[in-house]
């Protein structure tokens, strides 16, 4: 299967994800958002799937270092917004195929392995 894996190419977990899906037989696409970004196009559609919740890192180092309005009220637009602006907020890898994940925990393995 063909899969796109955003990523970022200093992420522990990112790298355990791509060699991981490259030895399960998966034709990978591997994009940097750090040097490539993502698509807002793309990101929308992650997040309309996944939830902003879901896909905002707010345990970062970009997050903590964006000001205190940044950070209230976050929504939907602004999160998008915020993630667009600085792709290293977006929690990764972003794993797009038959579905669409995020992060690499049990859950994410068990369904691309």
């Amino acid at each position: 299967m063909s899969l796109t894996v955003y990523h970022l190419k200093n992420c522990d977990s990112c790298r355990k994800a791509l060699k991981a899906l490259a030895a399960a037989g998966h034709d990978v696409n591997a994009v940097d958002v750090r040097t490539e970004g993502m698509p807002q196009a793309e990101l929308a559609k992650v997040i309309r799937a996944l939830g902003w919740e879901t896909v905002l890192n707010t345990r970062s180092t970009t997050w903590r270092g964006l000001g205190e309005n940044d950070k209230a009220d976050i929504n939907e637009a602004k999160a998008l917004s915020l993630m667009a602006e600085h792709p290293t907020l977006i929690k990764r890898p972003v794993i797009i195929g038959a579905q669409t994940t995020v992060g690499w925990k049990k859950a994410q393995q068990d369904i691309w392995l």
